[in-house]
């Protein structure tokens, strides 16, 4: 479950980054284009987010992740480029 925990953190932090510049690059250029992207990268992101956060509630007791941790773990998921720091800080032992 790790493992999957591990591309589900990676996917839901790419969709947080397109998700976003959609809105701040393509939305002022290209209002059409952004309307037609903005549904499908949406629902993709929050599917993963949704699907990253219950992967960590699984994990909380199998991995130990004490309260501040855990509270980490799910606060990155919050901020851009956050999901990669908990693969390179709680995540690196899985291949």
């Amino acid at each position: 479950m790790l493992k999957i925990f591990k591309y589900t953190a990676l996917f839901e932090g790419v969709s947080y980054l397109v998700l976003l510049a959609n809105m701040l690059i393509i939305k002022p250029n290209n209002l059409e284009l952004y309307k037609t992207l903005l549904k499908p990268i949406g629902m993709a992101h929050g599917v993963l987010f949704i699907l990253y956060v219950i992967l960590a509630f699984l994990l909380k007791e199998e991995k130990n992740w004490n309260k501040k941790d855990f509270a980490i773990i799910l606060g990155a998921s919050l901020l851009p480029f956050g999901t990669f720091y908990i693969d390179s800080k709680y995540l690196k032992s899985t291949n």
